[in-house]
């Protein structure tokens, strides 16, 4: 690697669902410092998922500056920041930069309706092998569509309609700008054209220039505005490259590049992807395809209800274990994780679908639910507690069956997001996948890909296998064969459970739309 001396450090920026979180990253891919900046989701309806975009950009600024403060670093020695993003966010802007509405995030489904219209009404399909992007109201295609029949006033005074990364960087540099990964998952790209789909935007009534330009994920600026860079601690001309969305860049931060070697993130949602040299999409519609680069593709599902669920077991089932846990002096999620070790594999039987936040891959129902299916008088709260955290990997293992469909046999999984931190939910993933789990020796894997692509654009290294020696196994986990059996049966059960309800899911959502306040 031939980085100059003189600007040894790359700043890794991942603008995420909960936080905005910056590394500091030296050449050798240690990272030296970390700073997080989190922020509400205000879900003031049950279909509703809306956060501050103002709040997100102040996010940004204060852990850039935080960063660079904690790493004792100067201005001077940064090669460049280089950003990672969730993904399917939609913000309406004025021509001046002011909001039109919140930052709308995949989580919410108002859009719900426009799913079976693009599916049964129109060409949905095509559309999706187009696009790559599955239909479901985490798009901002099927969002664009709500807002130009129900916010007529919204969509016709709206000079932009961009994601959250888009709305950082117009701040930043005055550009609207939009990398081919985000943009593939917008609903509203060709993957092969690389370019805005033509079909995608006469479903929603959208036109090209309303949307931001499309570019390459190292493409990079720089010459921001004086305010901005002050805030942050960084010189003007300190270059930003755009990156790319966080689940592809989790890909490239594992290592995760060869067949058969898929990456799994569970932060507080979660995905399986593994990655491809051309764009292919699902016959069957179950999953997505994304760019990471002109030669890299990220197949894979995500699932919206990952580290989420244990959030809700600790706040909603188990606030006095929790607090039992800290008067122990134990991180409340330890505490809960050592309860759930104290029941048997496949908790005896109980089954939990995990689906509180509707689901995607490789479903794509916004209207399910969650359901405790085999509960009896016999099960106690710490059998409920670990049949949420087997939910979760119940639904990880659904989205990797429709991936080996796709890709091929499964022979590693590399884990990163927070739950990579808990050996006991490896070793579950492991014992209900049949499959070797590893653990890089950094979970931040999404810094990580942002700052090897931040290497790339600045012309340091001439391809990723430069640093390859940034992904070394920290430790792994190998199937247990007798727990494996027993979450063979309970995965065949919970699949059966899943299909045998979606007609009543149906009905419980438009009941809870109709009388929910």
């Amino acid at each position: 690697m031939s980085l100059s001396v003189q600007k040894p450090y790359i700043l890794a920026a991942d603008i995420g669902t909960t936080s905005t979180k910056t590394l500091v990253i030296d050449r050798d891919g240690r990272v030296l410092a970390s700073h997080s900046v989190e922020y509400p989701l205000h879900t003031p309806r049950p279909d509703m998922a809306e956060q501050d975009p103002d709040e997100i950009f102040q996010a940004v600024l204060t852990s850039i500056q935080a960063v660079v403060a904690i790493a004792r670093i100067l201005p001077s020695q940064i090669l460049c920041v280089s950003f990672s993003s969730a993904m399917h966010s939609l913000i309406a802007v004025d021509r001046d930069l002011n909001l039109l509405t919140q930052c709308i995030t995949w989580a919410d489904n108002r859009s719900v309706d426009y799913a079976r219209i693009l599916k049964e009404e129109m060409d949905g399909h095509q559309i999706y092998m187009n696009t790559g992007t599955p239909i479901h109201p985490m798009s901002p295609l099927l969002k664009l569509m709500w807002f130009r029949d129900n916010r007529k006033d919204i969509f016709e005074q709206a000079y932009k309609f961009i994601g959250i990364k888009e709305y950082v960087f117009a701040k930043l540099f005055g550009q609207y700008v939009i990398d081919y990964s985000i943009a593939s998952a917008t609903g509203l790209f060709n993957l092969r054209k690389l370019q805005w789909d033509e079909q995608a935007l006469e479903a929603c009534g959208v036109r090209a220039e309303q949307l931001s330009e499309p570019v390459s994920t190292v493409h990079h600026l720089a010459g921001m505005k004086q305010e901005y860079a002050v805030a942050m601690g960084l010189q003007a001309d300190t270059p930003f490259v755009v990156g790319a969305s966080d689940g592809v860049l989790a890909n490239l931060g594992v290592g995760a590049f060869e067949e058969g070697v898929y990456a799994v993130t569970i932060g507080t949602s979660g995905a399986v992807r593994g990655v491809v040299r051309e764009p292919i999409t699902d016959p069957k519609g179950r999953l997505f395809c994304y760019a990471l680069k002109e030669d890299f593709w990220v197949v894979g599902g995500a699932i919206n209800n990952g580290g989420i669920m244990f959030r809700w077991v600790r706040d909603q089932l188990a606030t006095a274990e929790a607090e039992e846990g800290r008067r122990r002096g134990m991180d409340p999620y330890d505490y809960l994780t050592s309860l759930a070790q104290e029941v048997a594999a496949g908790s005896d039987g109980l089954i939990f679908l995990p689906l509180l936040a509707g689901e995607r891959a490789p479903y794509w129902n916004a209207n399910a639910r969650g359901v405790f299916f085999g509960l009896s008088l016999y099960h106690q709260k710490t059998h409920m507690i670990r049949a949420v955290m087997e939910g979760v990997m119940y639904r990880i293992q659904s989205v990797l069956t429709a991936l080996e469909e796709l890709s091929g046999p499964t022979k590693e999984i590399r884990a990163s997001g927070g739950f990579a931190r808990s050996s006991f939910w490896l070793q579950m993933m492991s014992d209900v996948t049949g499959s070797s789990v590893v653990v890089p020796n950094s979970i931040e894997s999404s810094g990580l890909g942002a700052a090897q692509l931040g290497l790339l654009a600045m012309g340091e290294i001439k391809d990723f296998s430069a640093v390859h020696q940034w992904m070394q196994i920290q430790h792994s986990h190998k199937t247990n064969n007798e727990n494996y059996n027993h979450y063979q049966e309970l995965t065949t059960i919970y699949s059966r459970v899943y299909h045998q309800l979606k007609d009543e899911f149906d009905m419980i959502a438009e009941y809870q739309q109709k009388y929910t306040k």
